[in-house]
């Protein structure tokens, strides 16, 4: 069965790029490695069709008509969250080119040498070659950094998956490419850091907020839907600053208080050797947020101070009732308290 080519625009966001349909779905496998091989030389993606379609809708999203795609994507940032991404992408199929760009030396060579990405550039040259840049750097470097990169962009989408959205959003507001950029939030991720500590199934049925999505070009945000549906993750949409105030409920708070449980063990505990031996599952759980590293949290915490003190006020309002129950001998009022906190079981299951 003849094999059609064609060159054209496909949802919007590559333009020129060849892609094949088989009229044939037996023969797919016998002409994919050498196409493959073919348009990786000439470096062009591909755009592998699952089924067979006689007429395909060219504006149609990916996930619709369940269209494998093959791009070159940049990953600024080879840390935990960069290389996990990174390593979840290809997994899935979504890209079969990865660039890494870090000023981490030691970060590159080892996701290198990992397979997490296929090479490493400066930063204007894997712009150059990229369909798709993925910031996964510290919130304050992202901020600095966007505005630059949304300079040199022509037509390729930029995404950041930072913890804050409001102050990262805010830097490139009226910027004349700001509808390539694509604010989102995959809410993951682990206390560890760096390349080794990549997880295999990262991302896999967790969210990811989008924001600022009026302000997205629909064939960028087109894409980045389409990049986490195809990595497991479930699409929320919200305003940047609504994002914020949640975030600071729902992960920024978790490490403030893991960083001040950890703090006052070891204020009282100075013979570390004690706590290692008594130590229990709930105690590691607990602290276990308290290994985060402070270099990523607290631009975290700065850019969302004013939301972080609002949750941190309430918390320490709490802990004042528990506190004053325990001093009365109010077990009751205690009891009442608990009881109140096990109601997260219906959110959390």
């Amino acid at each position: 069965m003849p094999l059609l080519l064609r060159r054209g625009v496909f949802c919007g966001y590559i333009n020129a790029i060849p892609y094949f349909c088989f009229s044939n779905e037996q023969k797919q496998h016998k002409y994919l490695v050498l196409l493959l091989q073919l348009l990786q030389r000439q470096g062009a993606g591909i755009f592998l069709l699952k089924s067979i379609h006689k007429h395909i809708n060219i504006k149609s999203s990916p996930e619709k008509i369940g269209v494998f795609l093959f791009m070159t994507i940049t990953v600024i940032g080879t840390g935990l969250i960069g290389c996990s991404m990174a390593n979840r992408l290809r997994e899935t199929g979504f890209t079969q080119r990865i660039i890494g760009v870090d000023n981490n030396e030691n970060n590159l060579i080892t996701a290198l040498q990992l397979g997490w990405i296929d090479n490493s550039m400066v930063l204007d040259e894997a712009i150059k070659q990229s369909h798709l840049v993925i910031i996964a750097i510290p919130v304050d470097v992202t901020r600095q950094l966007l505005p630059g990169i949304l300079d040199k962009l022509d037509r390729q989408v930029l995404m950041d998956v930072g913890s804050t959205k409001n102050s990262i959003c805010q830097s490139v507001a009226g910027h004349k490419n700001r509808g390539r950029y694509v604010a989102t939030h995959p809410m993951w991720g682990t206390e560890k850091d760096g390349p080794e500590a990549v997880v295999k199934d990262a991302f896999k049925g967790r969210v990811a907020v989008v924001c600022e999505k009026d302000e997205t070009d629909a064939d960028a945000l087109q894409l980045v839907e389409g990049l986490y549906t195809r990595i497991g993750m479930q699409l929320v949409y919200m305003n940047a600053d609504v994002h914020d105030v949640h975030a600071a409920y729902v992960s920024h708070i978790s490490h403030i208080a893991s960083y001040a449980l950890s703090l006052t063990v070891l204020e009282k505990e100075k013979e570390e050797d004690a706590i290692f031996e008594l130590a229990s599952g709930g105690f590691e759980s607990t602290v276990r947020l308290a290994k985060s590293n402070p270099a990523m949290w607290v631009p975290i915490f700065k850019q969302n101070r004013e939301n972080v003190l609002d949750v941190l006020n309430e918390h320490i309002s709490q802990l004042r009732k528990i506190k004053s129950c325990l001093e009365k001998e109010n077990f009751e009022y205690l009891k009442e308290l608990i009881e109140d906190a096990n109601k997260i079981k219906r959110i959390l299951k």
